[in-house]
C-alpha cells in the first residue's frame, strides 16, 4: 500500500539518519526541469538550486526576460528566485560537484531507427547524464529521475554510475516523476494532486527518499507525498498517460457516432462525466491529443508489453494511437469534402499551432499533421497563433516532409486572426486559445470568400454568432 513517508519511515527504523538537501542540480531547462526546479527554489530558499543545459540560447533565455517556455505564472515564480537561489548555466561539472541531490530531467523521445523503433524510448540523453555524472562524482549523491522513461532504466543508471564512478562516491537512484499539465503547471506545481517517490527498500534508500520528501514537504501536504517501490514510480508515469489518453481517444471515438447520428459529444460528456464512477476530466472531444508525453508514453508502453511477451495489452494501447491518428485525418477529410472536394490553391486560415492553449509547445500537436495534410492536398494555409513563432511552424512541418519551398510557397505565418482570415475560404480553429472565443465573426465573415466555412476542431467557437453572420459551420462531435 502507498503511504506517506512519515508513516513508512518510522515503521522502517530509526537508525538511519535523515540527509538534510542543501544544493540542489537539474540536468535540462526543458519544459519540465525549467518550472520545476523554479518552484522548489521559490518554496525552498535555504535550498541552492542551479539548473544545467548544454544549449547556450536555452539557457541565456532563461537568465533573460523572455523565458523560453511559456507557462502562466512561471515569469513570477522565476523572478521571485533567480539571483538569489536559482541559477542557470551551462557548467554541468560544477553544478553536479556542489549537489547533494541531482534531478536527471533530459529529453527521452522516441526512437526512430534500430531495435523498437518508433515506439521504444531513445534513453542516450539518460545514459550520457549518468556517465558525467559519475565522472565527476567524489561522494555521496541522490540521483533523481525526473525524465518519463521506461521500467527498470533505474537499475541501468546504477549499472553505469557504479561501474564508472570513484571508490569515494556513493548513489542512491529515485523515481520521481512529473505528472504536470501544459498550460497549468504552476498551480500543478504550487497544489499538487500527489507527488510521487519511489526508491529502493534499504536503510540507505529510505534516508535519499526521506530527504527527498522533505524538500516537497516544505509546502506540499505529507498526506500527497506517495512512496512505493522504483519499478512502481517508473511504470505509474506510463500508465496515467496512458490512462488519460485512453480517454480522450474514447471521448473521440463517440465524436465520430455523434456526428453521425445528430448528437451532441459535449452533451454525451456531461451526461456520463456526472457519474462519479466516470468523472469529467478528459472527455472533452477534440482534433486529437497532442504533447511531448501522451503518444510518447503509450507507445513505450506498448513496447514494454511487447518485449514482456503481452502482445494482446500491447494491441489493446496500440489502439488508442489509432484512434488518435483517424481522428485527425477525418477532420482533414471532413474540411477537404466540404470543401467541394478540394483544397487544392485555396487559402485556408488555421487558428491555433500550439498543442494546447497556455503553452508555446507544439510537440506532437494535432495541428502539424493537419497542417501537413492540408499542404499536401494542394492547399494555402494562412496560420496564426499567439505563442508560437514561425520558425518554430516551419521547422514543425518540415519534420513531417513538407520542405521549405513547399512552406514559402504555400504557408503565411501571420501575426493576428484577421490576417488570416482575407479572402480565405475556410477557418479551421485547431487549439483552444480562449481569445478566438471573442473574435468578430461579422468582420471575419466579410473577410473570407462566400460561402465561408469555419471548421471548428476544439468545440469553442460561438455556435450562435457563426449561424447569425452566415457562416457554414461543422463543428466536432456535432450532427
Amino acid at each position: 500500500m502507498n503511504q506517506a513517508p512519515s508513516t513508512k519511515h518510522q515503521a522502517r527504523g530509526e537508525a538511519t539518519l535523515p540527509i538534510k538537501v542543501q544544493n540542489i542540480c537539474c540536468l535540462g531547462a526543458g519544459y519540465v526541469g525549467g518550472p520545476t526546479m523554479a518552484m522548489i527554489a521559490a518554496k525552498c530558499p535555504d535550498i541552492q538550486v542551479t539548473v544545467v543545459d548544454l544549449n547556450q540560447a536555452r539557457i541565456d533565455a532563461w537568465n533573460s526576460d523572455v523565458l523560453p517556455v511559456y507557462e502562466p505564472g512561471l515569469d513570477e515564480v522565476v523572478a521571485s528566485a533567480r539571483g538569489r537561489n536559482l541559477h542557470f548555466t551551462t557548467d554541468p561539472k560544477a553544478a553536479i560537484k556542489a549537489a547533494d541531490l541531482i534531478f536527471v530531467s533530459v529529453g527521452t523521445p522516441t526512437k526512430t531507427q534500430g531495435i523498437g523503433a518508433g515506439r521504444a524510448a531513445d534513453l542516450r540523453y539518460i545514459e550520457s547524464a549518468a556517465r558525467l555524472i559519475a565522472e565527476v562524482t567524489e561522494g555521496p549523491k541522490i540521483i533523481v529521475e525526473k525524465s518519463t522513461i521506461p521500467v527498470k532504466t533505474a537499475e541501468a543508471i546504477k549499472t553505469i554510475l557504479s561501474a564508472n564512478s570513484c571508490s569515494e562516491a556513493s548513489f542512491q537512484v529515485l523515481s520521481n516523476p512529473e505528472f504536470l499539465a501544459e498550460g497549468t503547471a504552476i498551480d500543478d506545481l504550487n497544489s499538487p494532486d500527489r507527488i510521487l517517490i519511489g526508491g529502493e527498500s534499504t536503510p540507505e534508500g529510505d534516508a535519499a527518499v526521506e530527504a527527498l520528501a522533505s524538500v516537497y514537504a516544505t509546502w506540499v501536504p505529507r498526506e500527497r507525498i506517495i512512496t512505493t517501490n522504483l519499478w512502481s514510480s517508473e511504470l505509474s508515469k506510463l500508465v496515467a498517460n496512458a490512462f488519460l489518453a485512453q480517454r480522450i481517444s474514447s471521448i473521440n471515438s463517440i465524436s465520430a457516432l455523434c456526428e453521425a447520428t445528430g448528437a451532441d459529444v459535449n452533451e454525451v460528456a456531461n451526461a456520463i462525466g456526472t457519474d462519479s464512477r466516470i468523472g469529467p476530466k478528459f472527455l472533452k472531444a477534440s482534433v486529437g491529443f497532442g504533447g511531448s508525453c501522451f503518444q510518447k508514453d503509450v507507445l513505450n508502453l506498448t513496447y514494454l508489453c511487447e518485449s514482456f511477451g503481452l502482445p494482446e495489452v500491447a494491441e489493446y494501447w496500440r489502439q488508442v494511437i489509432h484512434l488518435n491518428d483517424w481522428q485527425k485525418s477525418r477532420f482533414v477529410e471532413k474540411m477537404v469534402r466540404t470543401l467541394f472536394n478540394t483544397v487544392t490553391g485555396k487559402r485556408l486560415a488555421i487558428l491555433g499551432f500550439a498543442f494546447k492553449k497556455d503553452t508555446n509547445d507544439t510537440r506532437e500537436s494535432a495541428a502539424i499533421a493537419i497542417c501537413r495534410d492540408l499542404l499536401l492536398e494542394g492547399a494555402r494555409l494562412a496560420i496564426y497563433d499567439p505563442k508560437v513563432d514561425a520558425d518554430q511552424i516551419q521547422a514543425d512541418l518540415a519534420y513531417v516532409g513538407i520542405g521549405e519551398e513547399l512552406f514559402k510557397k504555400n504557408v503565411e505565418v501571420v501575426d493576428d486572426p484577421y490576417t488570416a482570415c482575407e479572402h480565405a475560404h475556410g477557418l479551421a480553429a485547431l487549439t483552444e486559445w480562449d481569445e478566438f472565443r471573442e473574435l468578430d465573426f461579422a468582420k471575419i465573415h466579410g473577410l473570407m470568400f462566400k460561402p465561408a466555412f469555419v471548421f471548428d476542431g476544439r468545440s469553442i467557437l460561438p455556435m450562435a454568432a457563426l449561424k447569425e453572420h452566415g457562416f457554414e459551420a461543422f463543428v466536432i462531435g456535432k450532427g
